[in-house]
């Protein structure tokens, strides 16, 4: 596991220089505490910070072929590359080392343009060929390893962080307000975007392709998930077998390692099959002080029904410290607040291992979240009669208070009904949106509203269409998939874990697993009001139905709460009304009234508050300097 970076020069401008590209590595460092490896080439820098998980000794990059025409530096893990690297050492490549780096160059020599199609696991990685002149960048199928760039008529310039790309003094740091939109409305910049307007994400499964002699930037896609719209004819039970067996050599390829291995065990049904998976295994959880967001006791069950060998810890941090050093590692922003477990347990598994595995994407390939419920829910509810909906039942519901517990049925019917405000062709992503379009025309000033272009639903909708044929759910699943799993949660994950050098490793997304779960008819997921039918039913072969068969809570911190006591002096800092107007892109009246209601209990804006409070602490540490 490491982190890139690097610069491209077109022309005759001056190649990069080393004291440019360190500074790069530099900025990075968390990523790959363990070496550096930079070369400059033919105009062309290329560096890295390397987290040593494969051979300790012999993995240094950038790694090259046999006549050094052909150079790369990657992050990542390719889980096949032993079956690779044997199949290419029959084909006459010569290789000497023994890290799964090596294959990427040997594939590039025998498969061409084609490459990644051959690499099962999670990477992102430049391909220099010295002798076409062509330089590759590639991101895995499913987005688990981030890679940004920027691109301009004289250079190309790349990172696995944004602060990367910064460091190099190309790129000078502008907003883009359109993007900053969506940011709110989502609490993640969808797609290619980020915050910068120079700055774009390459997106999952897809690659640049750069003629250096003739440069344009223009990336492809190499992988999708393949969309069945026909249903293949299976038993539930010949299903369940189907995903356990695959789960399992998923998760057998992904506890390949020379250094200590572990894994998050939150006692859900995604965590506790994993380990279940494991065999023998060492596993952390963390909890608070708060009853309701405290699943130790079932993470600690699991633990024991298995055998593993578990730690956990209750934790009480410093928020107020703890969310200034986060926010050094959110130069591309989300608005999770699950970024502070995240990082917690991540910390906590660091001090025993170097690789944990996780149980992100069960959600988003079995249909977990309760938003597929709610859009269940609306297709009933929507056939009662009108006066019924909006004279009787709204009114009575929104006339509650938000509870201050994580769920419960005021605050799930309070959701519900404000998830029914917003376009009912979003389908189940009208439960994901916290700043839809009239919220947005109320926060932005007018010279801002002028630079927003794109509609809220702009990338749910394409994705929808992307879809094609398949059934209702997968439709669904597919949306989240490439959009909420990659652009919020894989983004907690990879910053949070590499804060503290932990490589994190996610079996479900292996891309056997991802083509399995999409031929699965979307009724065997969800159905009679329970989510994530199909894997509960495997899960109950290894641990006990009690802790499969609850009411999900997720990792999250009680932040609706916090807001109102310790997070309450940093939010006012954050959005005091004197900036909030000087910095003219946000109504400083519709931003006080959200905070009032918040912290009167008339209702619960912790979300909305939450987006702006990161990103104006992202605003002063990324555009102000400070």
């Amino acid at each position: 596991m490491c982190g890139i970076a690097g610069i491209a020069v077109f022309g005759n401008h001056p190649p990069p220089s080393l004291d440019c590209l360190k500074a790069m590595c530099d900025t990075i460092k968390h990523r790959g505490p363990d070496d550096e490896g930079v070369h400059i080439q033919d105009g062309v820098a290329i560096g890295m910070r390397r987290l040593a998980i494969i051979d300790l000794s012999g993995g240094g990059q950038p790694i090259f072929n046999e006549d050094r025409s052909i150079r790369t530096v990657y992050n990542g893990e390719i889980y096949n590359f032993k079956d690779l690297r044997r199949s290419l050492q029959r084909q006459g490549h010569v290789f000497y080392t023994n890290t799964d780096t090596e294959v990427i160059v040997h594939a590039y020599e025998e498969y061409g343009s084609d490459f990644p199609k051959y690499f099962n696991g999670m990477f992102a990685f430049a391909l220099h060929d010295c002798r076409e002149q062509k330089l590759f960048l590639v991101r895995d199928q499913i987005g688990i390893k981030p890679l940004f760039y920027a691109y301009s008529q004289h250079h190309l310039v790349w990172g696995s962080e944004i602060k990367a790309i910064l460091a190099s003094k190309y790129v000078e740091p502008t907003l883009d307000v359109d993007a900053l939109a969506e940011f709110i409305t989502w609490e993640y910049v969808p797609g290619e975007r980020t915050l910068f307007q120079e700055i774009c994400k390459l997106e999952p499964g897809c690659m640049l392709e750069i003629d250096l002699r003739q440069p344009s930037c223009k990336p492809r896609s190499y992988w999708d998930v393949p969309l069945n719209g026909t249903p293949i004819a299976k038993s539930e039970d010949e299903w369940m077998d189907a995903v356990d067996a695959k789960l399992r050599e998923s998760v057998h390829r992904q506890l390949v390692s020379d250094v200590p291995l572990g894994a998050f065990l939150s006692g859900g049904v995604d965590s506790s099959l994993v380990v279940a998976s494991m065999g023998e295994a060492k596993t952390f959880s963390i909890g608070f002080d708060d009853p309701s967001y405290n699943e130790l006791e079932w993470a600690r069950r699991v633990a024991s029904h298995l055998g593993v060998d578990h730690t956990d810890e209750i934790i009480k941090p410093q928020v107020i410290e703890l969310f200034d050093k986060l926010m050094y590692y959110m130069d591309d922003p989300i608005g999770d607040f699950s970024i502070f477990p995240t990082f917690l347990v991540s910390r906590h598994a660091r001090r025993y291992v170097t690789v944990a595995l996780s149980g992100d994407g069960g959600d988003e390939l079995f249909g977990g979240y309760e938003t597929y419920l709610a859009d269940g829910m609306a297709q009933r509810y929507e056939r009662l009669p009108s006066f019924v909906r909006k004279g009787i039942i709204e009114p009575v519901v929104n006339s509650f208070k938000p509870r201050p517990a994580k769920k419960g049925p005021v605050n799930k019917a309070l959701r519900f009904v404000e998830g029914l405000g917003h376009p009912k062709e979003l389908s189940h992503a009208r439960w994901r949106i916290f700043a839809g379009e009239t919220v947005r025309r109320n926060m932005f000033t007018e010279d801002a509203l002028k630079e927003i272009e794109t509609p809220a639903a702009f990338h749910i909708l394409k994705l929808l269409k992307k879809a094609g044929e398949c059934d209702h759910l997968n439709k669904s699943l597919y949306v989240d998939l490439k959009s909420y799993l990659v652009d919020n949660c894989l983004v907690k994950v990879d910053r949070m874990s590499m804060a503290v050098s932990l490589e994190a490793r996610v079996p479900y997304l292996d891309t056997e697993m991802v083509e399995l779960a999409f031929q699965i008819p979307g009724k065997l997921k969800v159905s009679g009001g329970e989510t994530k039918r199909l894997l509960k039913s495997i899960a109950s072969r290894y641990v006990p139905a009690q802790c499969v068969y609850r009411p999900k809570e997720g990792f999250s911190i009680p932040i609706k709460n916090w807001l109102t006591t310790k997070f309450l002096p940093l939010m006012q800092e954050l959005l005091n009304p004197k900036d909030i107007k000087s910095q003219g892109v946000f109504q400083s009246n519709t931003v006080e009234r959200l905070k009032k209601e918040h912290l009167a209990g008339k209702a619960n804006h912790s979300h909305i508050l939450w987006s702006l409070m990161v990103f104006h602490a992202w605003n002063k540490c990324w555009l102000e300097g400070s």
